[in-house]
């Protein structure tokens, strides 16, 4: 970690001296390649530790749980996109530091990196503003505070004290100390890391699953609510439509799971060690609302293997992976604002059908959705649905052999793009990302960072007009 650090550091300051006289302002164009080359970039260097503790330490024993750079680069990039993939097939065996490097990975990249730096960095002046609009989470986040850094600053205290306070509850249900606050790191910022092969469910403690929970569930709400609670407006939660739609979805979504899996088979991970049993009501509930809220949440933790559950659950899961949390939150996937607005498009538009000549505007509680809202709004669901496919046909061409099913190579595609890390077959809740070739593990890592920056701040590098400076 030392050596990484100083590694970055001697970069950072040599970047730092060759552009200290430089005048330009922060434009627009400029704002987009910062952010992108942030994280495409920072995840460079946040793979440093894990390979050169991998060639230069110990391991883990014969097999190197990062064989190439490409392996560190997948992991540092699901780390800092919050999205809890990985490559290592032990996760106990690898030492603690590099365990806590991991989860901080995660924190760090839960409420942006460019937005921590927005909020120390004074001297980004004007430019914050342009770099906290493409780097902050959601269609249309608001800011809390009349200064741009001042809003990042609030958010990141908020961060900040939601984490102590899991942690504390944490370790107050039983964890120790290093596995509180490494899983609180991975539950704040919906990534999913765990110190351990079972994840949440080595821990067998109803407590400690409802703490979980409780705070996966914060972690999924817009943080300006959190900025009014602290100001006494508890109106202001009530009148949020997201929050309405969002707490919905999840109570609909846990009830039919739940019910799905009573009287089932249920492979649980009860303190590392797989035991199936026939799911009673209460273990049902306590399954599914758990990986409901997880999936949804985009956290990616696992208290049972759903690999095995039947099509229904399994089903409602793969539909909450896109669905996701709110705008502002630190959770991925599309967003309920966005669903919210695409059925009152769609709706908008039946109504044309019968009454072609009633002009109604479209409203999200009592904020009129504009014509450019509503055409970003549908253009990113469209290009979410069209990455998912062509990262899961990616996938298939470039596992041609030995091969992977469709269900692992969809599912895998939808996990990295919506930032929620297990999916079904292969890439299930016990399983890992290893055994993907390298070119897919790029690929895999690409749409990390697409979903992660909501995929048109890495789009736009692609295209040629983007780079003229005309």
């Amino acid at each position: 970690l030392m050596l990484s650090a100083g590694i970055g550091a001697t970069l950072g300051s040599g970047l730092w001296w060759w552009s200290r006289r430089s005048s330009a302002l922060i434009g627009r164009r400029e704002a987009m390649l910062l952010v992108a080359m942030t994280w495409l970039l920072g995840a460079a260097m946040a793979a440093m530790p894990y390979f050169l503790w991998s060639h230069l330490g110990e391991g883990v024993g014969t097999e190197q749980p990062f064989d190439s750079y490409v392996d560190a680069y997948f992991e540092a990039m699901s780390g800092l996109t919050t999205t809890g993939a990985t490559v290592i097939a032990d996760i106990p065996a690898v030492p603690h530091s590099l365990l806590l490097w991991r989860a901080l990975t995660q924190w760090l990249g839960g409420l942006g990196i460019v937005v921590l730096f927005v909020a120390v960095l004074p001297s980004l002046g004007v430019g914050a503003r342009k770099l906290y609009r493409f780097e902050a989470p959601g269609p249309a986040t608001e800011s809390v505070r009349p200064q741009i850094r001042e809003t990042a600053r609030v958010l990141w205290l908020i961060y900040f004290g939601l984490t102590v306070v899991e942690a504390s509850l944490l370790k107050l249900a039983g964890m120790s100390w290093f596995d509180a606050v490494a899983h609180t790191f991975a539950t704040l910022s919906t990534g999913g890391f765990s110190t351990q092969n079972a994840s949440m469910g080595y821990f067998p403690s109803i407590w400690i699953d409802s703490i979980v929970i409780v705070f996966m569930v914060l972690a999924g709400v817009n943080f300006g609510l959190f900025y009014h609670l602290i100001r006494g407006q508890w109106r202001v939660l009530w009148k949020d439509t997201e929050l309405r739609v969002y707490m919905l979805v999840l109570l609909i979504a846990s009830v039919i799971v739940a019910a799905s899996l009573v009287g089932g088979r249920i492979h649980s991970m009860s303190g590392g060690e797989a035991a199936a049993a026939d799911a009673s009501l209460g273990e049902a509930a306590r399954h599914g609302v758990f990986q409901v809220v997880s999936i949804q949440t985009t956290s990616g933790f696992c208290t049972a293997d759903f690999n095995w559950w039947a099509f229904v659950p399994q089903a409602v899961l793969v539909l909450l992976m896109f669905v996701g949390a709110s705008a502002g939150s630190t959770g991925g996937g599309i967003k309920i604002i966005r669903i919210i607005i695409l059925f009152k498009v769609l709706w908008a538009e039946v109504e044309r059908v019968f009454r072609p000549h009633v002009v109604r505007s479209i409203k999200v509680g009592r904020s009129v959705i504009n014509a450019e809202l509503r055409q970003s709004t549908l253009a990113y669901i469209l290009g979410i649905l069209l990455l998912f496919l062509i990262g899961a046909g990616a996938l298939m061409l470039l596992e041609a052999s030995p091969g992977i099913d469709f269900k692992t190579a969809a599912t895998a595609s939808a996990a990295t793009l919506n930032n929620i890390g297990p999916g079904l077959g292969m890439v299930g809740a016990t399983e890992n990302y290893a055994r993907f070739s390298t070119p897919s593990k790029l690929v895999l890592s690409l749409l990390m960072a697409l979903g992660r920056l909501e995929l048109f701040a890495i789009l736009v590098l692609f295209t040629p007009r983007f780079w003229r400076t005309d």
